[in-house]
């Protein structure tokens, strides 16, 4: 037998406590009664306290039998092993400048991120990733199970993290291939990638084409709108906001739209999901797409399993609790 939380056993000291108090409390109310009433009556009062220390012992021992429930007492332990299936999803995330504009509020990186997270919150027994490109890309979380691990990362992304300015999303489709997949590996494999489309000519589309032909599957969630052109805030070292501009003239971003359907017809079973500057549930777009998808199995490992008792002993309890209670009433 073992305890599966034995810190609660910590709580048996409490019972001591409680036997101390009540020897204390019953002496003195002795006492008091053998300075108030006469030998007969103090005979008779007697009775009524022995009742009392029936019912302080049905108490204490419901008490004791309720924290061996929590400790959750366990027998049979049992090694069963468990495999874990599930696909290598990587999101890549535009951290360029033009994702600050704020069509979405408060702006598209921060809106990628909240989806993002809803989406993690849902992810079970997939493998996940996390890149983020400008005009470069940077691998921030390799693959992993760590979900914890994963939205920590996440949410430290922020605009113009990437060392060079610009967008590059085909170099950034290529990095994914080459620094986080398993080329070996032809299936099973998705990148969800979230951008406004402004690419500055690293042919896109021919690279996603090369990732489907290694087996990547493109969900493409395209943000900003595609047909007004958004400025971009920015904020100097003095907390001044203005907005970004090139040779004097204001820039503005608009999502590219055509690009986007184009990379994600390239791949096998690619989707594009023209968010614009509406709302998207990306979690239920991982049930629909991919977590009810076919898998791989990625790991097999053995755990201990236990049959667990604690109902015996919560029985136990509530039916010397009541008693207490019941025969407190009667002896009133």
């Amino acid at each position: 037998m073992r305890f599966l939380s034995i810190h609660y056993l910590l709580l048996l000291w409490l019972l001591p406590i409680l036997v101390l108090i009540f020897v204390v409390w019953l002496g003195r109310r002795r006492y008091r009664l053998e300075k108030l009433f006469n030998p007969t009556m103090q005979q008779l009062l007697d009775v009524r306290l022995h009742s009392g220390w029936f019912r302080f012992v049905l108490l204490l021992t419901g008490l004791a039998a309720l924290i061996i429930a929590l400790a959750r007492p366990a027998f049979e332990e049992e090694s069963v092993t468990v495999q874990r299936q599930g696909r290598d999803v990587v999101f890549l995330v535009d951290v360029s400048r033009s994702m600050l504009a704020e069509d979405l509020h408060p702006n598209r990186l921060e809106r990628a991120k909240l989806a993002i997270n809803d989406c993690v919150s849902l992810l079970a027994g997939d493998r996940v990733g996390l890149v983020a490109f400008g005009g470069s890309a940077k691998v921030i979380c390799p693959l992993t199970l760590d979900y914890g691990f994963f939205s920590q990362t996440l949410n430290q992304l922020q605009a113009g993290m990437a060392v060079r300015g610009g967008t590059m999303i085909g170099d950034a489709l290529r990095t994914v291939s080459s620094d986080v997949f398993d080329s070996q590996l032809k299936e099973y494999k998705d990148v969800v990638l979230i951008t406004d489309g402004e690419d500055h000519e690293s042919f896109p589309v021919r690279a996603a084409e090369a990732a489907g032909d290694e087996g990547v599957r493109l969900i493409i969630v395209g943000l900003g709108d595609e047909n007004k052109g958004q400025p971009i805030p920015i904020t100097d070292a003095q907390g001044n906001r203005t907005f970004l501009s090139y040779d004097g003239r204001q820039v503005l971003s608009r999502l590219d739209a055509d690009t986007l359907r184009r990379m994600a017809r390239a791949t096998p079973g690619g989707r594009y999901l023209p968010v614009a500057t509406g709302t998207i549930d990306l979690g239920e777009v991982y049930l629909d797409l991919i977590h009810a998808d076919a898998k791989r199995q990625l790991a097999e490992e053995s755990i201990e399993r236990y049959d667990e008792k604690f109902q015996y002993a919560l029985g136990l309890a509530l039916v010397l609790l009541i008693g207490s209670v019941v025969l407190g009433r009667k002896a009133a």
